[in-house]
């Protein structure tokens, strides 16, 4: 990172005021990055990350409006694209947002990249993007296809792809809406306690995009080697974590559309079911 970022630079950060963009935040603010603008649709999170980084400029708009995002790179030197649509079911029922986000949106981006020619641009994927089985896996794996393309294209440009599992407490995740029932002791639905997923923290998920700039060498998604927990296993965490000692009722609804039973970072490579799984009482000091 250091060789290709400078305290000088202008940092632009598409969906920065989302739950890994303030994580980025916190780290470029800690290490001395002052000329940062960030850009997301959501208005009132834009409000709420200025007045937590007083010094960031924000611009209220939409990846998927090609005038908002060209405006928005002028004159950027280094680009995070962060912003998506990544909620599974959703982007089931939504496939045209879902699209409009994650394609067309990337599109954008890396179209205004030919004439501005930042010095890199690096977005996040999903194993999802290796086992497609839904529309927002399918979106993934098309953003990281126009990565290569364009690198090809515009060599003064880096273009990077950091891809992995699911982000502990990101927005939208089932942790978020167990912990709320668990501490209401209500019932808690789950897909399939023996389905398994990777996992990582936020801080991890930073600390790779950054591991991704130094390290990568290609537009190739960068993968690091992930552990999985089983979706039982990780429901019991949270019950014996933050419940007040009553068990909340839990009901069994089968996998959804789009969703997998096992995930797989790459094509090829150890699935969710074959690697080494957190332990209960290790997911419970992560949760």
């Amino acid at each position: 990172m250091k060789d290709l970022m400078d305290k000088k630079d202008n940092i632009l950060i598409f969906g920065g005021s989302g739950f890994l963009g303030v994580e980025l935040l916190k780290v470029l603010d800690a290490d001395g990055y002052k000329n940062i603008t960030i850009l997301s649709r959501d208005e009132g999170k834009l409000i709420e990350t200025k007045q937590d980084f007083p010094h960031i400029n924000i611009i209220t708009g939409d990846v998927s409006d090609r005038f908002e995002v060209h405006q928005a790179m002028r004159g950027q030197d280094c680009i995070f694209h962060l912003a998506a649509f990544k909620h599974v079911g959703l982007a089931q029922t939504f496939s045209r947002e879902c699209i409009k986000t994650n394609v067309m949106g990337s599109f954008n981006i890396l179209e205004s990249s030919r004439e501005f020619k930042p010095k890199f641009i690096i977005t996040t994927s999903t194993d999802k993007a290796a086992k497609i089985n839904g529309v927002y896996g399918a979106t993934k794996y098309l953003v990281e296809e126009l990565f290569t393309q364009y690198s090809k294209c515009n060599p003064e440009t880096l273009y990077r792809v950091v891809r992995y599992g699911n982000v502990l407490y990101s927005t939208g995740s089932v942790l978020c809406k167990w912990k709320k029932l668990i501490v209401e002791n209500r019932q808690i639905t789950i897909t399939d306690p023996e389905a398994t997923r990777f996992f990582w923290t936020v801080e991890e998920a930073v600390n790779l995009i950054f591991e991704c700039l130094e390290k990568a060498s290609s537009s190739n998604p960068y993968c690091p080697a992930m552990r999985s927990m089983r979706m039982g296993d990780l429901l019991e965490a949270m019950i014996l974590k933050y419940s007040d000692g009553k068990r909340p009722p839990i009901r069994t609804i089968g996998l959804q559309d789009g969703e997998n039973k096992h995930e797989r970072i790459l094509k090829g490579s150890p699935s969710s079911e074959e690697v080494d799984k957190f332990s209960v009482s290790e997911i419970m000091e992560l949760i």
